[in-house]
């Protein structure tokens, strides 16, 4: 018992080290480039992964709700449509609260794989879906699920993979394009994904939903300037930076910064960096698709549409695939 609680804590060590390490050179290159720029990836340390689930209950954060909703009255109709399904694998799992909605319509299924980033919401995920279905085999896999590339001891059968959240608009095309024929690797021929994409819609709606009132929104994208300096040695004054969320219509996506409010300059890991007032930081996008547009990138990619859902509003959608 000893000799595997050891080995178990060196293998959690290590990959906490390499963790770390990944995210020192993404922050050094990043801040050394110009436009600056931090991938989205490393909003979600444990309190960035808390502060956004904060956000999915905010008033004008419609993408949860809606999402649910959908999942909540077509469930049953998607399960039919996806087959005997004996193993969900969800991308990018987070709380994985949505998934029971799911899990509850798959009456076959066996297995259910969350993989996620965050060790400490995998595990509290798999506590809470393990008691609320019994029987169900939760197999935990901690990683990016951009660079997921098998799922080692997973059994095969009838796979559904699972990305909700429209977590694919914080991809760019490319991006997505690669990560759906990753996802094509993992789940191999004859699967089904579903996945959650948000439409384009009014301004009206959409900004409030990255900039809200309560400034829940601010405080995730502000964690990643404490995760810094609570990993790198990083002396970030979070007071001197704003959230800020703007609509790019060329490329029809929702852009979030880090603006710079005077001029100061930022240590981290012993190395200097100077910002101009209003210099930003760029660390996260978010596309918006129509249903016609989105099933053209997943055709790209070598999957087919089976089925796509909206709500009565058109503010999001689901997305049923197939692997042929």
């Amino acid at each position: 018992m000893a000799e595997g609680r050891t080995s178990t804590s060196a293998t959690k060590s290590a990959r906490r080290t390499a963790e770390i390490a990944e995210f020192a050179d993404a922050v050094l290159h990043g801040l050394s480039k110009r436009p600056r720029s931090i991938p989205s990836r490393f909003l979600y340390d444990a309190t960035g992964s808390a502060l956004f689930e904060d956000i999915t209950r905010v008033e004008a954060y419609y993408p949860t709700r809606t999402e649910t909703a959908l999942l909540d009255s077509y469930g049953d109709e998607i399960a039919a449509l996806a087959g005997d399904v004996e193993t969900l694998v969800e991308f990018g799992s987070g709380s994985s609260r949505k998934t029971s909605l799911l899990i509850e319509a798959l009456a076959g299924l066996d297995t259910y794989i969350p993989i996620d980033v965050s060790e400490s919401f995998l595990a509290d995920a798999a506590k809470r879906l393990e008691a609320k279905h019994p029987g169900l085999n939760v197999k935990p896999h901690v990683g990016d699920f951009m660079r997921t590339r098998n799922l080692a001891g997973a059994p095969r059968g009838e796979r559904l993979g699972f990305f909700s959240g429209s977590t694919i608009g914080n991809l760019t095309h490319e991006e997505a394009k690669a990560f759906l024929e990753n996802a094509a690797e993992i789940l191999g021929v004859g699967s089904t994904f579903l996945i959650g994409v948000d439409l384009k819609k009014s301004l009206d709606i959409l900004l409030p939903a990255y900039d809200d009132e309560e400034g829940v929104t601010a405080a995730f994208s502000l964690n990643l300037l404490a995760r810094i300096n609570r990993e790198l040695d990083g002396d970030f004054d979070t007071t001197g930076f704003a959230h800020t969320a703007l609509y790019n219509d060329g490329k029809g996506r929702i852009e979030i910064y880090l603006q710079s409010l005077t001029d100061q300059d930022v240590r981290v890991m012993g190395r200097s960096f100077s910002f101009g007032k209003g210099e930003r930081i760029h660390t996260e996008n978010s596309h918006k698709y129509s249903v016609s547009e989105f099933q053209a990138l997943a055709q790209s990619a070598g999957w087919q549409p089976v089925k796509a859902w909206t709500d009565p509003a058109d503010l999001f959608s689901l997305h049923l695939l197939r692997l042929a």
